[in-house]
């Protein structure tokens, strides 16, 4: 028997049957704005290869004004039906079904001919939309139906209508933005007229026999956000019109809480769709931070949901369902939720990947074929850039040997796996040991390699990473003064209050680190929606609680500094660091930017201010960390190249960027493909 049965169990939707219980959620790639149809249907066919029952593709906007840039991809012209065509014959070659999603970005659409319920702006795009009126109404759901006819004639399976996230449908929906008078506002029957027009419209241009799901915010995260009372009427009028499916939306994108990054909980939200449970007759689909079997098989059968929806897991592994069903759980690369590679990449408009497998994406530039003449390979350093290479590497038949000083793989990741709200990366490490094990990849831990040592190989990669950089501040041998590297290690005995020295990612990992003790929030949903002021839509509009974020009292002081005179973590992750800033907000962590250090002595950090050095202050401290950045490790490197010995160098020994895994793995991983 298998040991996911419900999350493996085939679902009956009346005109056709999916195959398990698992959806491969909308993500927006910016693959379909390449126009190399080859490539985009390669990335689907791969995911329906690895068993996923049923894809549903990045938003494709119903027209012009509902892209969410100018020159989103549509589905207009019987040209673009036909390399949308490319895409489902593969995905059906593949054994896979894949719906559309149809995404009208309302007031989001990063573009002046935005439109929306009312003429309100969004926090998050300059541009305030045009209020729409009744012809210009008439008009987008007019749209929604022609780009769901023109989804089919592409030979999708169905359609997805996005109704969540604070797009267009979500914005005649609440009051926070729908300031009308006329039919289409005012009462929540007014306000839900525009959804379930849209989806009457939908259905009856399609026909019974095609999958129609509707994309349901269940909890908004705003003010003035619905109430549960209007999500169960909503969900009820939807199953009227003919929907088959109702899938979770969790948040606006413009909400203050976290949804979908790593501090978030795992399955951290399902319990949203649970109160919706047996609401209404047709199948739920739960969603956020489920990426793995056991978490998904946990919600299934626990009867919060008929299906669950991952999205980021199958960037990480295609593969993912045909590993689970295997008894190969183990082997599945695990998505971290680091945001890095996927959301970043979309909301910059690059192209999306994943961290933790560059090739996502990359399917057909990025190829691991069985190489023609295996070779001795010789790889230093078994963190993130290491591994990767030699995974890759001895999957394509190379014989692998990795060495590191340390007793144990991951590098780096060691430490960042401290942070509380990063116990991912524990599971990331143990993956990277998994995988050598099954490529046969040779582990010499505990052991430095020398030059003598790599004479036998064909190759060799140096993938030795960073050593912290010296700040050289007058005092910093003093005992209390540590670096993170001891304090991420349980090396250090702190104080009561400390000053961090630099204000990149890592001075906000030690800080997190700091202020708090006991149980990680991530690992306690009851804290952490506490912490971050989540409510019970049945109780409090939107879904905030009436008495806002209430987080526990910081563990220790901690003064978080930087030399540049700019906003403390403005280089952190797009989608991410505004939660790392608000997160030591609440922990009362205090920042001071642009500073001279000038020397630390028994009362604390000396510091003055500006290019005259202006101001002299004392930061009164127990202990002072150095976080001032890294420097590459490049001693045996150098050694090599001086003896003629040619070397492949890379992650941080070769760029020392902050700590960039995300980098480090893309090149390790792509130069194992080239070997």
């Amino acid at each position: 028997m298998s040991q996911y049965p419900n999350m493996l169990k085939p679902l009956e939707l009346g005109h056709t049957t999916l195959k398990n219980r698992v959806i491969m959620g909308s993500m927006h790639t910016n693959l379909e704005e390449t126009k190399d149809w080859n490539r985009v249907a390669e990335f689907y066919a791969e995911r329906a290869r690895g068993g996923v029952a049923l894809m549903v593709t990045g938003g494709i906007a119903p027209n012009n004004e509902g892209g969410v840039f100018p020159g989103a991809a549509g589905v207009y012209t019987d040209a673009d039906i036909a390399n949308h065509k490319i895409v489902t014959d593969r995905v059906h070659e593949a054994g896979g079904k894949i719906a559309m999603q149809i995404l009208h970005a309302g007031r989001y659409a990063y573009g002046p001919e935005c439109v929306s319920a009312s003429a309100v702006k969004s926090p998050i795009s300059p541009f305030p939309p045009k209020e729409l009126d009744e012809e210009g109404i008439e008009k987008q759901i007019a749209d929604f139906a022609t780009a769901a006819v023109n989804a089919k004639k592409a030979g999708y399976d169905g359609v997805e209508v996005m109704g969540s996230e604070g797009y267009f449908i979500n914005q005649f929906l609440v009051t926070h933005v729908n300031k009308r008078t006329d039919r289409w506002g005012g009462s929540y029957e007014n306000r839900m007229r525009l959804p379930i027009e849209i989806m009457k419209r939908v259905r009856a241009a399609v026909g019974d026999d095609f999958i129609i799901i509707y994309r349901l915010s269940m909890i908004d995260l705003i003010p003035n956000g619905s109430t549960f009372e209007e999500v169960v009427q909503l969900a009820q009028e939807v199953e009227k019109t003919g929907a088959d499916i109702i899938n979770t939306g969790i948040g606006w994108h413009e909400a203050r809480i976290p949804t979908i990054a790593t501090s978030v909980p795992r399955a951290g939200f399902a319990w949203v769709t649970e109160k919706l449970m047996g609401k209404v007759s047709i199948p739920l689909v739960t969603s956020n931070r489920i990426n793995t079997p056991e978490v998904a098989e946990d919600v299934l059968s626990t009867g919060c949901a008929d299906m669950v929806s991952m999205a980021r897991p199958f960037l990480a592994d295609p593969h993912f369902v045909n590993k689970a069903a295997e008894g190969r759980a183990p082997e599945i690369a695990p998505c971290i939720a680091c945001n890095q590679a996927c959301l970043d990449h979309t909301f910059q408009g690059k192209i999306s990947s994943c961290l933790v497998n560059p090739r996502a994406c990359f399917e057909t530039e990025i190829v691991l074929e069985k190489a023609a003449m295996p070779k001795k390979v010789g790889i230093v350093g078994a963190g993130p850039a290491g591994m990767s290479t030699a995974i890759a590497a001895a999957e394509r038949g190379h014989d692998v040997t990795v060495f590191d000083r340390a007793e144990e793989v991951g590098g780096q990741l060691n430490m960042a796996k401290q942070i509380p709200g990063k116990e991912e990366f524990w599971g990331f490490v143990d993956w990277f040991e998994t995988m050598a094990g099954k490529h046969g990849v040779k582990l010499e831990l505990g052991r430095e390699a020398s030059a003598a040592d790599l004479g036998e190989f064909d190759e060799v990669i140096i993938a030795t990473g960073v050593v912290p950089r010296d700040p050289h501040i007058p005092g910093q041998d003093m005992d209390h003064v540590v670096d993170y590297i001891d304090v991420l290690r349980g090396k250090a005995e702190l104080g009561k209050r400390v000053a961090v020295v630099g204000a990149g990612g890592i001075g906000f990992d030690v800080s997190e680190y700091l202020v708090h003790e006991g149980e990680s929030l991530t690992e306690n949903l009851k804290d952490w929606k506490e912490e971050w002021g989540v409510g019970d839509p049945s109780e409090t509009r939107g879904g905030l609680a009436a008495e806002g974020p209430q987080p526990d009292a910081p563990a220790r002081e901690v003064v978080l500094l930087q030399r540049k005179l700019e906003r403390h973590g403005k280089r952190l992750g797009k989608t991410t660091g505004w939660i790392h800033r608000a997160a030591l907000k609440m922990k009362d962590v205090e920042m001071v930017g642009g500073v001279n250090y000038e020397k630390i002595d028994a009362e604390g950090l000396h510091v003055s201010f500006g290019e005259t050095r202006e101001n002299p202050t004392l930061i009164a401290c127990d202990n002072v960390v150095l976080c001032a950045g890294q420097v590459s490790e490049r001693s045996l490197a150098d050694a090599l190249e001086a003896t003629g010995k040619p070397v492949h160098v890379i992650g941080g020994a070769d760029v020392a960027s902050e700590l960039d895994a995300k980098r480090a793995i893309d090149q390790g991983t792509r130069l194992a493909a080239a070997l």
